[in-house]
């Protein structure tokens, strides 16, 4: 299992509508695709997705660091996982997307070379998951709209961006919940509000009967001590999510009782340190979530994967997918993905890869 060559791309991946949260618009996602292929002719497929305002990294600043690790893994043996993935974490600090995408395609390639799914490396075996639709930052009348074609696509949850204007937020959430009385809501901020607003949020909410299953990051991800007022202070579970991308960051949530719920995103966390921050949750008798940022079907397969060996995730947020006009692959859009393996499951279409890896001007 000795890596032959690793290849880093700079993937397109225009939208079909502008996506809006709290900390801004995205009319494409650049993300950073990594091929990986054993000296067998196994290939191993990784994707990260860069968004400044939460990983810190610029697409530029992703593919340098992608293509830095790649040198550390070329001519190593992909048994050596943790090691391999230890390595990485030190070479690169704060490089979270390039660690997930190198990251994902070394275990993806192990797997493909043992014949065995992701899921397995984590303890399951790769059976369905469901995920819920996010509606963004839109108007009343857009998110209404949004809400009847997902609830027609068969979604069931949905969560709603807010994080903004309070009084606009609770039209918005009043609008989605009149289009699906009957499904479950969640709600997030992505640390937009004061810790004042966010309770304020949540109280009025409650007086409208929202009924609202979850609300997620509502202050900025160092207000821990904020965090935990209004997870205090309010009836609904609160999740942490940009206030955790280590499992150093899961402990002191935890000891600090700053949140009811952790949402590990593996595009923030690494496959490796997910499945530690859940250990860190459960043992702390917190729930666990997973979300995601702008990655293909890709990307959210991996981080499905780890759902499905994993287990016992109350909450899944992997849609991002739905929100491009081209797949990367031939994979149904709906509320399940069904997993496959060996690896990851998924190949993508040649025709979605640049034609030459980043920087390759050949």
């Amino acid at each position: 299992m000795i890596v032959d060559r690793v290849d880093v791309y700079e993937l397109e991946l225009p939208l079909t509508d502008s996506f809006e949260i709290s900390l801004g618009s995205k009319h494409r996602a650049t993300n950073v695709l990594v091929e990986l292929e054993t000296e067998s002719g196994v290939v191993g497929w990784g994707e990260g997705a860069p968004l400044e305002p939460i990983t810190g990294e610029t697409v530029e600043s992703a593919v340098a660091c992608a293509k830095a690790g790649a040198s550390i893994l070329e001519g190593r043996d992909l048994r050596d996982r943790r090691g391999l993935v230890a390595e990485l974490d030190a070479a690169l600090p704060g490089a979270v997307s390039s660690r997930f995408a190198l990251e994902t395609a070394l275990y993806d390639a192990y797997c493909r070379e043992r014949g065995i799914a992701l899921a397995e490396c984590f303890g399951g075996k790769p059976e369905p998951v469901r995920t819920d639709l996010t509606v963004s930052i839109v108007d009343p009348e857009t998110a209404a709209a949004e809400t009847n074609a997902a609830l027609e696509a068969g979604f069931d949850e949905i969560k709603v961006k807010v994080g903004g204007s309070v009084d606009s937020d609770l039209e918005r959430v009043a609008a989605v919940r009149d289009a699906a009385p009957d499904a479950e809501i969640k709600v997030d901020a992505n640390q937009g509000w004061t810790p004042k607003e966010a309770i304020r949020f949540a109280h009025e909410a409650g007086d409208r009967g929202f009924d609202l299953e979850l609300l997620e990051q509502p202050v900025h991800r160092d207000d821990v001590d904020g965090l935990r007022r209004v997870t205090e202070t309010v009836r609904v579970p609160v999740a942490a999510d940009e206030a955790v991308f280590t499992p150093a960051d899961a402990h002191r949530i935890a000891a600090e009782g700053a949140a009811d719920v952790i949402n590990i995103k593996a595009a923030k966390s690494g496959l490796t340190d997910g499945a530690a921050i859940a250990e860190i949750a459960r043992g702390a008798n917190l729930e666990v979530m997973i979300g995601c940022m702008l990655e293909s079907a890709l990307g959210l397969h991996a981080s499905a994967h780890l759902v499905a060996g994993l287990g016992d995730f109350s909450y899944v947020d992997l849609d991002g997918n739905l929100s491009f006009e081209r797949g990367i692959a031939d994979v149904p859009k709906g509320p399940t993905h069904d997993l496959s393996g060996p690896g990851h499951g998924i190949v993508p279409d040649p025709a979605v890869v640049p034609d030459s890896p980043a920087g390759d001007d050949s």
